[in-house]
């Protein structure tokens, strides 16, 4: 009994880095070493950590134009509509990134973030299935997301009292 579980274990770390692989990418994206050296991505991410987020709109928006199958591009333009409280920019951003990439889980994380922001809870907690389906083991994204759709939750109860 204690070699299958050792061949059991061995077949699933083996396995492992091809499953993660499979879950990657949307295909026609831009490779992450041409995107990072793209002057209006790289500013667009500094704008990200700096939280300048009409920055990132104004970059991202440039670099989206150019390379228009960028889901993490779509994605952060997306985050920062939102932050800004443009919602229809953000959403409509999200979509993209997520036609792109059907698996992106940051655009699943934020499209859920996005729905608590604008009251949507059920829309949210499909997201957070989602992302349930999408990560094998829990991940940042589902994590974050959840955490967000449980505050969401106190908050309501908390004005209902």
């Amino acid at each position: 009994m204690k070699h299958h579980l050792v061949a059991i274990a061995c077949g699933f770390v083996l396995a492992w880095p091809v499953a993660a692989l499979a879950a990657g990418g949307g295909g026609d994206e831009a490779p992450p070493s041409a995107r990072s050296k793209d002057p209006d991505y790289a500013a667009g991410m500094a704008a990200v950590k700096s939280k300048d987020w009409n920055q990132v709109v104004a970059r991202m928006g440039t670099y989206t134009q150019r390379e228009p199958n960028d889901a993490d591009a779509w994605n952060e333009l997306g985050h920062a509509q939102r932050r800004l409280g443009h919602m229809q920019p953000a959403f409509d951003a999200y979509g993209k990134a997520l036609k792109i990439d059907p698996k992106h889980r940051g655009a699943h994380e934020y499209l859920g973030e996005a729905y608590l922001q604008v009251g949507d809870l059920s829309k949210a907690e499909q997201e957070l299935k989602t992302l349930d389906k999408l990560c094998f083991l829990p991940c940042e994204e589902y994590t974050d997301l959840k955490r967000s759709v449980e505050e969401y939750r106190k908050g309501k109860q908390a004005k209902a009292s």
